[in-house]
């Protein structure tokens, strides 16, 4: 049978590749402390669990495509306790099934070829899914690099004629993977440009409730008129709910109406037993005051092992990884594989387009415990003479 071009496009996955390994390291009898994928092995607490639990009835019934007005209440409510803003329930917001699909997706909300908006601005090194929604649904991509040491792309190195081409511009702060941030200035700065060149502000912030040193990061939440802008965040990191797949997108009213609009055609928002455990967990704070001293414990120890070898740590003030330059000037899948063999996992950072190459990310996820096994491991690899490319 013949398949779309987007279908017949796909290219495989980077962390499929890095899961292969790891099969074969367990197959070979290999005890391995995974820092690849950025998914919490923390418990999620028994609270949200129990409210769960509670939802589920003995009949069940298709959600809402507008997700619970009780779930949105409380997201709305949420927004305003963290950021100080204020969203209408009604109009400004919507749930969705984490943040990935929605991110893959919204291309296909805002690509239009006919009227000459072919183009997304990504950033990278960065999460490939906004790039693969774009070329999946027809679009050309722009990639915007990341360089050290603020992390932040260059804006004002795009001529008017490409923004006018443009219909998504992709930020993501706190950023994967490089745990950076963005000045709320920049935020408007990019609001801005949205505005005049009326294409669509996507900023994905799922990691704006983990942080360390520094003050909470910036939100798009917090600029107000969000006209031409969209945020995305998610409970996966916040409350350790990955699986339950429970997130929301804010902003600009006329999106989210048509994100409505579309729903009952192409899917639904979560399970309605989902959204209740969502409404839990978006109205508790200290369960997420918790996990960030839970992951603030884990940096230090990683911080101080890799200070002392003198092995750069860039960017990570916020987020859950770390973005450790590779020593011995060794091509970065090279080192995982290095560190595979000694039971540690981590993903290169060509994993996250070719601007990532010199680096590993490191997700702060195993238990406290299995960081500290870790860290022994690390202080000795990082004793040994380093081998280079």
């Amino acid at each position: 049978m013949r398949l779309s071009p987007g279908i017949r496009d796909v290219e495989p996955y980077p962390f499929e590749e890095l899961d292969r390994r790891k099969r074969e390291a367990l197959d070979a009898g290999r005890d391995l402390i995974d820092f690849g994928v950025g998914d919490p092995r923390d418990e999620t607490p028994a609270f949200i669990r129990d409210a769960l639990i509670d939802a589920i009835l003995p009949a069940s019934s298709y959600p809402r495509a507008a997700g619970l007005p009780e779930l949105r209440a409380a997201i709305v409510a949420w927004v305003h306790r963290r950021f100080g803003a204020t969203l209408d329930p009604a109009t400004d917001v919507i749930p969705t099934l984490g943040s990935k699909e929605p991110i893959f997706g919204l291309a296909q909300a805002a690509l239009d070829p006919d009227e000459g908006r072919d183009l997304v601005v990504v950033t990278a090194p960065g999460y490939t899914i906004p790039e693969r929604g774009a070329r999946f649904f027809g679009g050309d991509v722009v990639r915007l690099p990341l360089v050290a040491p603020d992390f932040l792309p260059d804006l004002g190195g795009i001529d008017a004629g490409t923004w006018d081409r443009t219909a998504i511009l992709w930020l993501n702060y706190p950023n994967n993977p490089t745990g950076a941030i963005a000045p709320l200035g920049f935020l408007a700065h990019a609001a801005r440009l949205a505005r005049n060149h009326d294409f669509l502000l996507a900023l994905d912030e799922a990691y704006t409730e983990l942080w360390f040193d520094a003050e909470p990061p910036a939100s798009g939440l917090q600029l107000g008129d969000l006209e031409n802008v969209v945020v995305l965040n998610t409970l996966s990191k916040r409350s350790n709910m990955t699986g339950y797949r429970s997130g929301f997108m804010a902003g600009d009213p006329r999106l989210i109406a048509a994100a409505k609009a579309l729903r009952p055609s192409a899917g639904v928002t979560p399970q309605e037993f989902v959204q209740r455990a969502s409404v839990a967990a978006w109205n508790d704070e200290a369960h997420v005051a918790e996990q960030r001293e839970r992951y603030a414990a884990k940096r230090a120890l990683f911080m101080e092992v890799f200070r002392s070898a003198d092995v750069e740590i860039a960017g990570s003030v916020a987020g859950m990884y770390l973005w450790v330059a590779v020593p011995g000037g060794r091509p970065s899948a090279k080192w995982g594989l290095e560190l595979l063999e000694r039971g540690i996992v981590v993903a290169p950072g060509s994993y996250f387009g070719p601007e990532g190459e010199g680096y590993v990310r490191m997700a702060m996820v195993p238990t406290l415990d299995d960081c500290r096994r870790a860290v022994g491991i690390l202080a000795q690899v990082l004793s040994e003479p380093a081998v280079s490319a």
